[in-house]
């Protein structure tokens, strides 16, 4: 496997949970532990890509490599995008993963499945998808459905569609999205160069830019979607699993 170098991007702003890349699970940030996991995958290097000095702080404190950078971008994969213009030392890799900060149990072997779809030609992003296992989250607004099939020798499939939504209709499998997306240096620059798209701002979901605009993203499958963290409920859930 080629090396990657994973990315976190981070900040402290957050509307519905305060602080949350600082918040305590089992006696460390959440941003530490999500660092850890990454760190557990020897793919390559590891940074956090923080917005705010008391995240980089925090991630230096505890051994870990952080790169500062403008807390008014407005996405992470914004974010991510300015941290490779600063860190010159990883110009010789080409494969980036985007890893969310508030995914603290997400198993390193999942973060590699990440890059699967890259192996394939014409495949621009790499993403994960899980099944979705109950009503919830068949449901939920705030869990994202993709429409891909797969056929039986097939390590990944083309995403055609993202949705809050239920989709797609009718009787078979329905698709849980995890935000981690891997990228070589020539997607994610096409990716950011990009207008934001109609559908992309209907849906708040940006990865619907790429596909409006003809790119590719490639799904890999794991078992389970990782518990996420966005609200108090979220993070006692976290934490009991920690204990």
């Amino acid at each position: 496997m080629k090396p990657a170098l994973i990315l976190i991007p981070t900040r402290l702003a957050s509307t519905r949970l305060p602080r949350k890349p600082l918040v305590d699970i089992g006696g460390k940030p959440m941003i530490v532990r999500v660092m850890e996991q990454a760190l557990k995958t020897k793919i390559g290097p590891v940074v956090v890509a923080s917005g705010d000095r008391e995240i980089s702080e925090i991630v230096r404190e505890n051994g870990g490599r952080v790169i500062d950078t403008d807390p008014n971008l407005l996405s992470g994969s914004d974010r991510i995008y300015q941290a490779l213009f600063l860190l010159r030392e990883y110009d010789h890799i080409d494969t980036i993963i985007n890893v969310q900060g508030d995914l603290p149990l997400i198993d390193p072997s999942d973060i590699c499945k990440s890059l699967i779809p890259l192996k394939y030609s014409g495949i621009d992003i790499g993403t994960l998808i899980a099944p979705v296992k109950n009503e919830f989250e068949k449901t939920a607004f705030s869990v994202v459905k993709v429409a891909c099939s797969f056929s039986e020798d097939l390590l990944f499939a083309k995403a055609l569609y993202f949705s809050r939504a239920t989709i797609p209709w009718g009787k078979g499998p329905l698709w849980h999205h995890v935000g981690i997306y891997a990228y070589t240096r020539k997607s994610l620059n096409r990716f950011i160069n990009l207008p934001q798209s109609l559908l992309e701002k209907r849906e708040k979901l940006e990865q619907l830019r790429a596909l409006e605009a003809g790119m590719n993203i490639g799904c890999a499958v794991i078992d389970e979607a990782p518990l996420g963290i966005d609200t108090p409920d979220d993070l006692e859930r976290i934490r009991k699993r920690i204990i």
